[in-house]
Formats: C-alpha cells, structure tokens, sequence
C-alpha cells in the first residue's frame, strides 16, 4: 500500500500519501529466519493449515451431492477426486507454496501486503485501482473469515449424527456452545494454546493420512484419478451440469490464501515444508481414500470422511475433527485480526482498540469490536443455515474472489517489480486465472442459495472502506481549506511572543505544515506557549515494520518549535512517547514528566456542509465516532493528555 497517516486530531488518512520511501532497508525480523526448526513446522501446521486441513470434512460430500443432482454415473466419483487433487496441486503448490510466497514484503504476506508490493513495483503510483483491489480483497476475507468458524464447526459436529443419530437435534446448541466459547478466548490470547495447536493437527493429518491410505485399494480405479485428463474427461463430458460441482470442488483450497497470508509468523521455508511434507500427502490420501471408498460403496457418499473410520474410532474422530475445526477458526480469527490492524493502519478503516495479548509475539492482537462483529456473524449463519450441508452453498464465492485478486496482483508483481517477461507471466498466471476465473463463475451459480451472504458481508465492508477513505480526504480539505500555514504562525509567534510556559507541547497532525487545530484552540483561550511545541505527524509505511534508525525525521522550525515525522510500519502498534524520546539524539529535548500532549476532539454536524450524499455522511460520521481513544491507540499517557474540542459541519 501507500504511507498512511492517522492523527488523534483528524482520525483520518491525509488524502492519498506520497510514494514510500524505497530507500529504507529492509527490517529482518523473526518471520523472515531461513534456519528450519522442526518445532517452526510443527507450529506452522496449526495456525497455517488449520483451514485448508479441515476440508476433506466436506468437500468430497458436497461435489457427490451435486453430481447425484445432475444424475451423474458412478465413476464420476473419479473425475471428482482428479478436480480435487489437480485444483489442490495447482492453485495451493503451484501458485501459492511455488509462486507468491515469493512476493513477500519484508516478510509478511497477505492482500494488503501484496497491495503494497504492487504499489512499490509501479513506483509509488497513486493508483485508485490499487487501494480499491485492496479494499476488495480485505472485505471478502472478512466473509470468509465468518463463514469459516460455522462451516468447520457444524461438519464436525455433525458426525455425532453417525454415532448416536438420535443427538442430532442437539448439534446447533453445542455448535453455538463451542463458537461463544472461541470467541470468548479470543481476549485472553492464543499464545498458550496455539502450543497444542500443532501437535493436534499433526495428529489431524497424520489419521487422515492413515484412513485414507487404508480405504484406497477399496477400488483401484481411484488411482486413475491421478491423470489430469480424467478431471479434463469429466468437465468436457457434462459441460455446463459440471458447474455445481466445481463449486463444490473449491472447497478444497479455501484456506489457501492463509499459506501467504500467515507467513509473516512462521517464514517461507516451514511453510513450504510443512506443506510438502505433511499436509499435501495427507490431503491427498484422503482425497483418493473416500473416492475409493464410494467407488465401492456409493451408500457412504453420505459422509464419506466420517465413514471411512472404523466403528471403534468413530467417536474419538469426531472428537478430533471438532479440535481440529475449532483450531481452523480460530486461525482465521487471528488473520482477521491482523488484516483489519493492517487496514487500520492504512488508514482504511476508523482506529480500533488494539490489544496485545503476547510479550514475545508481535503479531498476536485482540481486537474487540471485530470479535464481536464476527461472533454475531457465525452466530447468524449457524442459526439461518442450521447445517453444513446448506452453508456449503454460501461458501466459496468469497474465496474465489479472493484469489482472483491475489493473481491480478502477482501478476503485477511478477512483471514489474521482478521484471520477468510477459510471456512468462503469462504463461504462468494466465492458466491459474482462468482456472480460478471458471472456479468464481461455478460458485456465483450458489448466490441464490445463500452464495449471497458472503457477498453482502463483503458489500458493506467495501461501502464502509470507501466511505471512510473519500469522507478522510473531503474532511482534510475542509480543514485545510480553513487553516492557517504553520511557518507562517511561527513566524509571527516568534516575532510578537505570547506567555511562554515552561515544559513540552506535542501536538498530533495530519498535515505537518498546517497548525494543528489544537495549538489554535490553544493560543486563542490559553493565550500562552509552551516552551518546546512538537508539532508531531504519525506515518504509516508500505513495510511491516520501521527500523530504529528510519522511525524519526526531525526539523528544528524555530527556538520554540520543531516539526517531526514518526514513521511506523503497518504491522506495528505506534507509540508516540517511546518514539519522540529518541528524539534527544537529533537534538530535541523531550522529558516525559514535562511534556503534555493536545488533542483536538472533532463533532461532526451532518447535512449542513453536504460535503456528501446525507446517507454517506451519516456513516462517516457513526464510523468517525467509533473510532478508539487515540490516548491508547498512540500509547498516550492519560494523565498527560489535554483535549481541545471543535465542531465541523459535513
């Protein structure tokens, strides 16, 4: 993305930011280690593969529901599994563990940090195009991320119906019992109990491995599935009928997008290996065993993965693939924390209360308000769906949008930041985009079934950003449009002084070189200065984080005054006081015992300005007023902050 600035007085980004500073070495943080460690894989497997690991609960069941629809023959069971294996093989391996893990920024990943890759790649264009992909890309994460939590929980819950199928009415209330409780444990952290994350899905994937490893000589004929012409063979056969099933079919790389978007935790190498070593074996064994299985036995197409279980271990597997469905929502809880902490800072969203919940790990953040909307998000779906068969319908369109997305951007990436030829781009992407292009167009044939949640989760996340982000702009050029040049009030504060105070002012912008609102307010009631007045600008940049060395820009304006940059990198929490005290060593006193910090506290009045439509200007202003106390978003000490108030009409 661009440098984004967010100021306690406005709340707002300063317009669209000037290009980065690309000459700002690279921060080499913990993510981006190259040194394996077994226990890094083993982490790895439960916070990256939780999603994608869960899906041989449903995705096999839901494409032979669609293949009975269309009356398909049996052995369409193993065009099904060569779709799963080869959409498996070329979208997650190829495109993902091969290709964008590359594209790292810094060593974090995600959409917005592929956004901001793109943006550095096109030399710091202020494309519009660009922040509205981002935009995009971030809404329809957020879909999925609410949609994930009742999917994964519901299947697995579900197969209590195989054990004692008189239960059956009792899976929603313990479904909901299980999410309020996630949820609930969101606030307390997840450092202590991602370490039985790992073992659990090693577990998780090692049992799958075993079931489907000992279902696959069930039928031979399943192995003909590892020929891409019968995948090929069976779309060509049943033409436009092949759809739903292909939309089904995608449910076995939702969760994809986590192996980018986690690998700031973990690093490329562990990703990769854990994926190569672990999960796409097992993936596959399960795949290849439940077809067999049903090849044999179409009467266990009803839940196949259950079914490949022996009586015995039908309850402990039930067990184990509620554990593992609870670790998958949980990771897409976590990453839903980090993009919208990431958004926050791009100035694509109001401030959120951030909470960190680790000492040691920076990426580990509770966000309450997002907690509570995704709770009421899952909660909604589990009760208006009641079960995973039906959910699976709403699943899926948000994903494939997702990925679109990711490719457009790569190939950006790939053709101007790594400067590869276009025929090679081309030749590469071209092939997965229309893969994921037709895997898109399969799941917008759902929309009427429920494919529509999604989209409107999504369709109010993109309103709110884009209001957000142009009601910002408009705000900064009312404000500007009324201010007052801070060279020329220094000027004539030098000139014609009033009461000078002794101690420190800091004074929080937006705009560096218009006088802060606050320091009016000031002079006009207070009639006095302070003896230092910082006139402080907080920045965000286009890397995860800021090194030391590059955080502060310090310019001496006058005896009393001086104007300071703190730049702080999108995954980071800004902390104004830490940063200015090392200011002393670019010259500037600074005593946190005799420094105050003035804040101006904004109302907004609706209708009167119309700097936009009334319906537009009351969101802006509900979102403006949501916004956290910048006293914590900024590590503001609360004895030590004055607020000046003003009223602006909209």
């Amino acid at each position: 993305m661009t440098d984004a600035l967010r100021s306690p007085g406005d709340n707002a980004p300063g317009g669209l930011p000037p290009p980065p500073d690309l000459r700002t070495p690279p921060e080499h943080h913990h993510a981006s280690h190259e040194k394996l460690r077994a226990g890094l894989v083993l982490s790895c497997l439960g916070v990256v593969y939780g999603d994608i690991g869960t899906s041989p609960l449903y995705a096999l069941r839901e494409s032979l529901v669609h293949a009975h629809e269309h009356q398909m023959k049996e052995t369409a069971v193993i065009g099904i599994v060569s779709m799963l294996f080869w959409t498996v093989f070329l979208i997650v391996t190829v495109k993902y563990v091969v290709l964008i893990l590359r594209a790292d920024n810094n060593g974090e990943g995600g959409t917005l940090s592929l956004v901001a890759k793109a943006q550095q790649a096109l030399g710091g264009r202020r494309a519009w195009w660009l922040y509205l992909t981002g935009i995009v890309g971030v809404s329809l994460f957020f879909g999925d991320s609410m949609i994930t939590p009742a999917i994964s929980v519901l299947s697995a819950v579900e197969g209590v119906n195989l054990v004692a199928p008189g239960l059956d009415r009792y899976i929603v209330p313990v479904t909901l019992g299980i999410v309020f409780i996630l949820f609930w444990a969101q606030r307390h952290g997840t450092e202590a109990v991602s370490r039985l994350f790992g073992p659990v899905m090693f577990i998780w994937f090692t049992t799958m491995a075993v079931l489907g490893a000992s279902h696959i000589m069930d039928d031979g004929r399943i192995l003909q599935a590892l020929n891409p012409l019968r995948a090929i063979s069976f779309i060509w056969q049943n033409g436009a009928g092949a759809l739903p099933v292909m939309g089904s079919v995608f449910l076995a790389v939702t969760g994809a997008e986590a192996l980018y978007a986690d690998m700031g935790h973990f690093g490329k190498r562990p990703v990769r290996v854990a994926w190569t070593g672990i999960v796409w074996p097992a993936l596959g064994l399960a795949y290849l065993g439940q077809g067999a299985m049903v090849l044999a036995d179409p009467s266990k197409s009803n839940n196949p993965f259950f079914n490949m279980a022996p009586e015995w271990g039908l309850l402990p597997l039930v067990i184990l693939a509620t554990a593992a469905t609870v670790i998958a929502s949980q990771a897409v809880i976590s990453g839903a924390f980090s993009v919208a902490q990431q958004a926050v800072q791009l100035g694509l969203l109001p401030r959120l209360e951030i909470q960190h919940t680790s000492d040691t790990q920076l990426g580990q953040v509770f966000l309450p308000k997002v907690n509570f909307i995704l709770l009421c998000g899952v909660v909604g779906l589990i009760l208006a769906f009641g079960s995973s068969a039906r959910l699976a319908s709403a699943y899926g369109i948000a994903v494939t949008g997702d990925m679109v997305i990711t490719s457009m951007l790569a190939i950006i990436v790939f053709r101007w930041a790594w400067k590869w030829p276009w025929v090679v781009v081309l030749g590469i992407m071209l092939p997965i985009l229309a893969i994921e292009v037709v895997f898109f167009y399969a799941n917008v044939l759902k929309v009427v079934d429920g494919g529509w949640i999604p989209l409107v989760f999504a369709a109010m996340a993109i309103t709110s950003m884009v209001v957000w982000l142009k009601g910002t702009q408009l705000l900064q050029a009312k404000l500007g449009a009324d201010s007052v040049k801070l060279d020329f009030l220094v000027r004539k504060l030098e000139a014609s002084p009033p009461t000078i105070v002794p101690g420190t002012a800091v004074f929080l912008t937006a705009d560096p070189n218009i006088a802060p609102a606050a320091l009016m307010h000031n002079l006009k009631h207070n009639r006095v200065l302070h003896d230092r007045n910082v006139i402080t600008r907080v920045e965000v940049a286009t890397t995860p984080r800021v090194p030391d060395h590059a955080r502060l820009r310090v310019e001496q304006l006058s005896p009393h005054f001086w104007r300071v940059g703190c730049r702080f990198g999108y995954m980071e929490q800004p902390n104004v006081p830490r940063a200015l005290a090392d200011a002393r060593a670019l010259g500037l006193k600074f005593d946190i015992m005799s420094t105050s910090y003035f804040l101006n506290r904004r109302t907004l009045k609706i209708g009167k300005s119309r700097m936009m439509p009334i319906w537009a200007a009351r969101l802006f202003a509900g979102l403006y007023r949501s916004s956290s106390e910048p006293t914590n978003f900024y590590r503001l000490p609360s004895n030590r902050v004055v607020e000046l108030g003003q009223q602006i009409n909209i």
